[in-house]
């Protein structure tokens, strides 16, 4: 099949191009994750074993990492403009991994914030940005359903990547570890990125028309967005429902550690993250045919739902039933920026508004760990910074609903 032949494309076909390029970006969502996201829980654990380093030091580098990694998340549009989607997934990988294999060998403070820079550009090159921007180039009909089987290899990152990489370090050591980890994401991503990365599609209404003679400037862009309702509802909303959400996640462990012990309360965690997979297969069906606005209302109030048993309830089977509850929905709200981006404006600033509501949510939810435990500690226990929580959920489940305009049809 000719990808670049108009007549060629049809998103519906199973022998469409697209869907390799979906393969490619759920096994770089699986490393981006794995080494970029979720590995920052594996690496403060670490460095605190081998140097005796605070945890607040080695935290306070982790907020480093996803502040800088949001600053260049923000030009991910710009960069594919200009070097291609091939060459930035190629470029994020190396850095990725050139980043988890020094992250074994520092022995310093210093040396952990250089390479938590480093690993900023790979986590920029391999996560949420770089794959809406890439599938956004493949589709236009499907792409809901597209970015959320993509985006299910975050989900598998964290339910086998970090195990493997747990039972990794204990085998090889920290160092070593994280240098096998290095390793096979370059033999196994570079070879999938040469192969099925190749040229997009070229068609009215795709994203590869933000090249364009007509293209608005990305600066102009951004400038538009920040005086747009439906603009600011949508990156509120999100960035609201995100610090909340990964604030909550992070601080799981410790709150239901002394209520149900530590092997239920990993069953717990296990439970929610296999059910932010599930989620986002099943909603993947439905998605590009919903009104996504009030879709995201419903997924924050059931997060609300399930904080409030989880802060009330003391049994075991509820509380790991209200994780379930709580991930259920987690996947998607990675997914439906992106989708509301695509339905509400100007398909030519797809890619920068993205970019830029990934930024936005990455510098908010960056600081939410960091909040929960303060006001934990300021009050003695996690009922304050949940309540919390589920006011930022439930006042974000109004402000979604807050647009400028109707949906534009399609």
């Amino acid at each position: 099949m000719d990808a670049s032949s108009p007549a060629a494309v049809d998103e519906t076909s199973a022998r469409y191009d697209g869907w390799r390029i979906v393969a490619a970006c759920f096994l770089l969502a699986t490393f981006g994750w794995g080494l970029g996201f979720y590995g920052q829980t594996v690496y403060l654990a670490e460095l605190h074993r081998l140097h005796g380093w605070a945890t607040s030091l080695i935290s306070a580098a982790t907020t480093f990492f996803y502040l800088f990694g949001a600053v260049l998340v923000a030009f991910i549009s710009e960069a594919m403009r200009s070097f291609g989607p091939r060459n930035c997934l190629l470029g994020g990988v190396v850095a990725m991994a050139a980043a988890a294999a020094l992250i074994g060998e520092v022995a310093a403070p210093w040396q952990l914030y250089a390479v938590n820079a480093l690993l900023a550009f790979g986590w920029a090159g391999t996560s949420l940005g770089v794959i809406t921007n890439t599938l956004g180039l493949w589709f236009d009909k499907k792409r809901g359903m597209a970015i959320s089987l993509a985006l299910n290899g975050a989900s598998f990152g964290g339910i086998v990547g970090v195990p493997l990489l747990v039972a990794a370090i204990g085998r090889f050591g920290f160092a070593g570890a994280m240098m096998s980890a290095a390793i096979t994401m370059l033999v196994l991503m570079i070879p999938v990125i040469l192969v099925f990365v190749g040229r997009p599609p070229g068609r009215v209404g795709l994203a590869t028309d933000l090249v364009a003679a007509d293209q608005p400037s990305a600066s102009r862009i951004r400038a538009q967005a920040f005086r747009d309702v439906g603009f600011l509802t949508v990156s509120i909303a999100f960035a609201l429902v995100l610090f909340a959400q990964v604030g909550f996640i992070v601080h799981l462990m410790s709150f239901l550690d002394p209520i149900i012990g530590r092997e239920h309360a990993a069953t717990a965690v296990a439970v929610l993250t296999a059910m932010a997979a599930l989620g986002r297969v099943l909603f993947s069906t439905v998605i590009d045919r919903l009104n996504q606005r009030p879709a995201a209302a419903i997924s924050f109030a059931s997060q609300a739902v399930a904080l409030a048993i989880i802060i009330n309830s003391r049994n075991e089977m509820v509380l790991i039933a209200a994780c379930g509850l709580f991930g259920f929905s987690v996947g998607n709200l990675i997914t439906l920026p992106a989708l509301i981006v695509q339905r509400e404006f100007d398909p030519r600033s797809f890619g920068v508004l993205v970019s830029l509501i990934t930024a936005i949510n990455q510098i908010t939810y960056a600081f939410g760990p960091g909040i929960v435990g303060l006001l934990r500690d300021a009050s003695g226990s996690y009922a304050l910074p949940f309540y919390g929580c589920i006011g930022l959920e439930l006042t974000a489940a109004v402000l979604i609903m807050i647009r400028k305009r109707p949906t534009a049809s399609r």
